[in-house]
């Protein structure tokens, strides 16, 4: 993928700080929903397992067709941007993000596990295009001595969307419905499985408004132009370089990969996991709110790690969290009960700085060749769609063992802080050039 990751523009004057100000609000809408939207299907996949009756091999096999979007649909992503430009880029992700909510609606009437897979796919590709836009497009409007304060700020209210989206989908979908409000293992008849099945009408059809509003104040509003010094480097400047020569960012995708595996298995399976009798014998309406908790912790994290960092080196910060993360697998993994639970929980904190730790740490150094790279490290997004490979595990050893799979992924992000990520061949910038990145 050749995703353009723009150079931060020249720093306005110091009073034009206001010009900036409502653009950066709007757009951290943006990522306030699409990680809303996205931790939505932490309390679907339980919910859609009951009413399908599904293993959790096919349960999985929901959240891996949406990461496989993040594959499929970042190059024409790219390419888009290049022929439409960021903010027509942005309408057309909100607007192709509300037609597969919209979808949600006959998935969800017929009902249909093949319709359900169709829809969310096509929110994932318009998260996707949001995803390859939004990020540079606030690395580079405003100065680029605040670009990594603009970045964190925007982040910040991504972690909000994925702690309220389990409280919203937890009252709305599981606490509309009988498997959503039963005893785990409690099995329903036909006739309330179909009526499960409409719970999910109502919140989508919200989701699919709110988009769509999103896409007409954006379609409107006059972002600030980026300017021509965003354009990607030239070939020129490129030639006689290789990506090959910087272990940080050969090492680096992978685990952007296998760090998305263990994200996405614990959020997924959380439900499922602490609703179970001896863990907390708990309803999947009641396991949704400790589901926000981790959400939450993984906010608190961010906010943490980013002091942290600034007297630590990242790496360290890094390799500290990855130990803390398979310590609490292992307890999640071999403990019953409430410990069993809680150790499930914190390691949302212990997981909140590895993916904008990993890509910084994965770009460092690389020149003319980061947007190259960069693209390499988005498409790892796909990593997720492997969460496939733990609700096989979860069907064949257990559940709870299934976690072991985490603890190895925890494993190879501590190789990475502590080896890894060592910058070699690092292409030499000047001294007072910004660092390219973003979380």
């Amino acid at each position: 993928m050749t995703a353009t990751i723009p150079t931060p523009a020249p720093s306005p004057g110091p009073g034009s700080g206001p010009v900036y100000r409502p653009a950066l609000i709007l757009l951290a809408s943006l990522f306030f929903m699409w990680g809303f939207i996205t931790v939505i299907n932490n309390t679907l996949l339980p919910h859609l397992r009951s009413v399908f009756v599904l293993d959790y091999t096919r349960t999985t096999l929901i959240e891996s067709v949406w990461f496989i979007a993040y594959f499929v649909a970042s190059i024409p992503s790219a390419k888009l941007i290049e022929r439409v430009g960021y903010q027509r880029a942005i309408v057309i992700g909100l607007v192709a993000m509300a037609v597969g909510a919209l979808l949600m609606v006959p998935a969800a009437r017929l009902p249909s596990y093949a319709l359900v897979l169709t829809a969310l796919f096509v929110i994932a590709s318009g998260i996707t295009l949001l995803q390859v836009a939004a990020n540079p497009y606030v690395a580079v409007i405003g100065p680029p001595e605040t670009s990594s304060s603009r970045l964190n700020l925007v982040q910040a209210f991504n972690s909000l969307g994925t702690t309220l989206a389990p409280l919203f989908a937890g009252y709305l979908i599981l606490g509309r419905s009988k498997g959503g409000t039963s005893e785990a293992g409690v099995v329903l008849t036909t006739a309330e499985r179909y009526a499960d099945a409409q719970s999910v009408v109502l919140p989508y059809v919200i989701v699919a408004a709110v988009l769509i509003v999103l896409a007409v104040v954006i379609a409107r509003f006059p972002l600030p132009a980026i300017g021509a010094s965003t354009h990607r480097a030239s070939r020129e400047a490129r030639k006689g370089l290789s990506l090959w020569r910087h272990p940080n960012l050969v090492w680096g995708v992978p685990a952007i990969f296998i760090y998305l595996i263990a994200e996405i298995g614990v959020a997924n399976l959380f439900i499922n996991f602490v609703s179970q009798p001896h863990i907390a014998a708990i309803t999947h309406e009641e396991a949704s709110r400790y589901l926000a908790i981790l959400w939450g912790g993984m906010m608190v994290g961010r906010f943490a790690g980013s002091f942290l960092m600034r007297r630590v080196r990242a790496e360290h910060v890094l390799a500290a969290f990855a130990v803390g993360a398979f310590v609490v697998m292992l307890v999640a993994s071999f403990a019953t009960g409430p410990a069993a639970m809680w150790a499930l929980v914190a390691v949302g904190f212990f997981h909140s700085i590895m993916f904008p730790t990993i890509f910084t740490l994965a770009i460092r150094g690389l020149g003319p060749l980061t947007e190259e790279g960069s693209g390499l490290l988005i498409m790892a997004i796909a990593g997720g769609a492997l969460v496939i490979v733990q609700g096989w595990l979860a069907d064949t050893v257990g559940l709870q063992l299934s976690f072991l799979l985490t603890a190895a992924c925890e494993l190879y992000v501590l190789y990475y802080a502590l080896w890894g990520a060592r910058p070699v061949g690092a292409h030499v910038q000047p001294a007072d050039a910004d660092p390219a990145g973003y979380p």
